[in-house]
């Protein structure tokens, strides 16, 4: 189609740690888009971002952290914060008031249920549709808006590829943080109780030498 030489959607199969290797690398944007509380968030995010990848996300689980880290300028923020959801399933959320005063959702929701996405269907995706309209419990809808306005302030950054690639490099150093040498001394620390075993690295060598030298 007219942008099928520019945006395309790809399946990974049988993905694991080996191949996310060579996938954070390449990736230019992390899409964090967990509903502010969720605690959606963890460790994928931290991944891409210590390689290079910008994020665009909540204020839901380790993208809080990684904002605070990298700074909110190098960062795109959408969405409810936790507080804000809190307060919106109190008052009683209802989603089709969004479907009614955003034209551009209403009319992708409508193309959904128009069967245009399931070959002239319009049942095949119409459970989707109704989620959306009268449960959606991630609050997709209430969060929209403010995702196409930051996806706009993404492509407008994108375009200043020296700016760009300066956020670029200041999310790699500001992540040391969320290095695993930190993370297990956390867990040492506050978690497990277990304290640290001083080594003398002299008479480990030795130690080690002698061993080898057994061994013929």
């Amino acid at each position: 189609g007219d942008i099928g030489d520019r945006l395309k959607v790809i399946f990974l199969p049988d993905y694991n740690v080996t191949f996310g290797q060579r996938v954070y690398p390449a990736a230019d944007l992390s899409e964090q888009i967990s509903t502010a509380g969720k605690e959606a968030s963890g460790t994928g995010n931290m991944k891409f971002s210590m390689n290079s990848a910008l994020t665009i996300g909540t204020l839901d689980g380790a993208n809080v952290e990684i904002r605070e880290e990298v700074g909110a300028e190098n960062f795109f923020l959408f969405g409810l914060t936790n507080p804000e959801v809190l307060n919106l399933k109190a008052q009683g959320y209802v989603p089709r008031r969004y479907y009614a005063s955003i034209p551009e959702l209403r009319g992708v929701l409508d193309l959904i249920s128009s069967g245009f996405f399931s070959h002239g269907d319009p049942e095949l995706f119409q459970c989707v549709v109704d989620n959306l309209l009268y449960d959606d419990p991630y609050l997709l809808l209430a969060d929209y808006q403010s995702y196409i306005e930051c996806q706009d302030k993404v492509s407008q950054a994108y375009k200043d590829q020296e700016n760009w690639s300066n956020m670029s490099i200041l999310n790699v150093a500001r992540m040391g943080k969320f290095s695993s040498d930190r993370s297990i001394k956390d867990y040492c620390g506050k978690i497990w109780n277990a304290p640290p075993v001083p080594i003398k690295l002299k008479d480990y060598v030795q130690k080690d030498a002698q061993l080898r030298v057994n061994k013929f």
